[in-house]
């Protein structure tokens, strides 16, 4: 079997662009990937035609000795453009072969540990902006099932908070915790944006809170300093989204950066990678909660490998995606009493619908690019979730 030709489908998922890779082979087999970077979608696109002249004509099932080769005879190492566009084909080549031999990928990866995991609902609050706008939407999830809950309740900061900017997001949190009650559990995010000093003020006045994990709470540039702070923290630190191979999280676990690990499968280096990776979080007793904000075929790997990593915490889903994006995939999310079930079918077990993806091109967004407009990011009427089971449950 040989690889014949690599593509790069760019969808509008109104809220971000997601970027698909297919890889085609000559025996008819082919194999989806996802490699979403949201604001470097050109980039990507042009780095996985770069890529391509050195994959086709490989046999794809030797997915090893072509990642190893491709990092190997590439100068530049590392960073999220390349590592992206080598984490999608790679996660390709993983559902070729899962096709292949009629198995689903994990039982190509050690076999199944667990049949389902439990779930974290992100993108839950679309349009809250106050204390009592963020409980009601916390309520609706909870009255789904949900058992935890993250979102940032930062606003505009950046670097600094006032204590103005603290004491609303702190009432903010103190509403959803009020609301949910003792056991859901609440995680924070803070994408990045506050220097040490910050970010002890912040974990300090949200420990009151019993919240699960801070995540990301400084910029991912400067580990030493996140080692810093999860030593002074009195609630536990989560990062490495925007950490890049192995290599890169050797630093991290070395530096004793993180209480739980978040290495992005389509951004890491591919699947394999961030099995590598989850073990070497495994030998010093730290759990992994892969990174998923992201689309239905990332969505089908993550669960591939939850379902045989030991160490494996808890499953991120986008909570309010919206309908269209099963028109997208034959993506099926199977969702009981706030845990997911782990799908059995061959591969990565999902299939595009290539012709519906012209409906949604690819439009220019910028990172910031929300208003608090349901409609800025779901077309309109598309008011439904689009777990198996919610369909008739709506999120406003």
């Amino acid at each position: 079997m040989k690889i014949t030709e690599v593509k790069t489908f760019l969808i509008d998922a109104f809220r971000t662009n997601w970027a698909f890779i297919k890889v085609e082979t000559d025996e008819g087999l082919y194999g989806w990937g996802e490699a979403s970077l949201g604001t470097q979608e050109q980039a990507l696109s042009g780095c996985v035609a770069d890529i391509k002249r050195l994959v086709v004509g490989r046999d794809p099932r030797d997915i090893e000795k072509m990642c190893f080769e491709v990092y190997r005879d590439i100068y530049w190492k590392g960073g999220p453009v390349l590592m992206s566009a080598i984490s999608g084909i790679e996660m390709a080549c993983w559902d070729i072969l899962g096709k292949s031999l009629n198995v689903p990928v994990y039982r190509l990866m050690g076999g199944k540990i667990r049949d389902r995991v439990r779930m974290y609902a992100n993108a839950w609050f679309i349009g809250a902006r106050q204390p009592e706008e963020f409980a009601r939407f916390a309520k609706k999830a909870v009255s789904i099932g949900v058992t935890a809950l993250k979102w940032d309740p930062f606003g505009k900061a950046h670097l600094n908070i006032t204590n103005e900017e603290l004491a609303r997001a702190s009432a903010i949190v103190g509403a959803v915790r009020d609301t949910v009650g003792p056991m859901t559990d609440l995680l924070i995010e803070c994408h990045g944006r506050f220097n040490g000093m910050t970010a002890l003020k912040i974990a300090k006045e949200l420990e009151q809170y019993k919240v699960m994990f801070l995540e990301e709470p400084c910029p991912p540039d400067n580990l030493s300093v996140l080692a810093e702070i999860r030593a002074k923290s009195p609630v536990p630190i989560a990062a490495g989204e925007r950490v890049y191979t192995k290599f890169g999280f050797q630093d991290l676990f070395e530096k004793n950066a993180v209480d739980i690990a978040q290495p992005d499968i389509f951004h890491t280096g591919g699947m394999f990678e961030s099995k590598k990776i989850a073990a070497m979080a495994e030998a010093k007793h730290i759990p992994v909660s892969f990174h998923n904000p992201s689309g239905p075929i990332s969505n089908a790997a993550i669960l591939q490998l939850a379902a045989c990593t030991p160490n494996f915490f808890i499953h991120e889903m986008m909570l309010t995606d919206g309908k269209f994006r099963k028109r997208i995939t034959n993506e099926e999310v199977v969702y009981e009493n706030g845990e997911l079930l782990i799908p059995d079918k061959p591969g990565l077990g999902i299939e595009v619908n290539e012709e519906v993806l012209g409906e949604y091109p690819y439009k220019e967004r910028n990172l910031r690019h929300y208003t608090g407009n349901v409609t800025d990011i779901r077309p309109k009427g598309d008011t439904f979730y689009y777990f198996k089971g919610l369909e008739n449950e709506h999120f406003e």
